[in-house]
């Protein structure tokens, strides 16, 4: 039987980055559970004895079909590369022309930068002719790539 799945990301913001996955993913913000205003009243109310910040940890995908994702406050900042990253398709693949596909992945790149992402680089062919990516990190520096 598979198994389900949630991603976890150690940051130092995670409201934010809860807020900038959401929008990049078309998720949603995850609600606290029922009885509790906010998930700082939520976590207190299980014994946390650290600060909780007000503010969103976690998106899930309002099909229920993609992992959710939590983000976990952490005091250290991000300092080497990624050994993982996501992929997220924007395009329908190479069903459609590179060039149609290029303007798609640019177009969604223009948009994450205005939601705070960073460009690193476009990944044009490698020789293939009908391959075309964008590397970018998060507001944090992760890494993810659109295709």
């Amino acid at each position: 039987m598979a198994r389900k799945l949630q991603v976890t990301f150690d940051c130092t913001d995670s409201d934010r980055l809860a807020r900038f996955w959401a929008e990049a993913l078309h998720y949603r913000l995850e609600e606290p559970p029922h009885g509790f205003a906010t998930w700082a009243a939520y976590w207190a109310d299980r014994g946390l004895q650290e600060e909780i910040p007000d503010g969103y940890d976690s998106v899930i995908d309002p099909g229920g079909v993609g992992p959710g994702i939590w983000f976990q406050r952490v005091p250290e900042g991000k300092v080497v590369k990624n050994r993982l990253h996501l992929d997220i398709q924007v395009t329908e693949g190479r069903a459609v022309p590179v060039e149609v596909r290029r303007r798609q992945i640019d177009a969604e790149a223009e948009r994450l930068v205005g939601l705070g992402a960073t460009l690193v680089r476009a990944v044009p062919s490698g020789g293939l002719p009908d391959y075309y990516a964008v590397t970018m990190l998060d507001p944090e520096g992760n890494e993810f790539c659109l295709s």
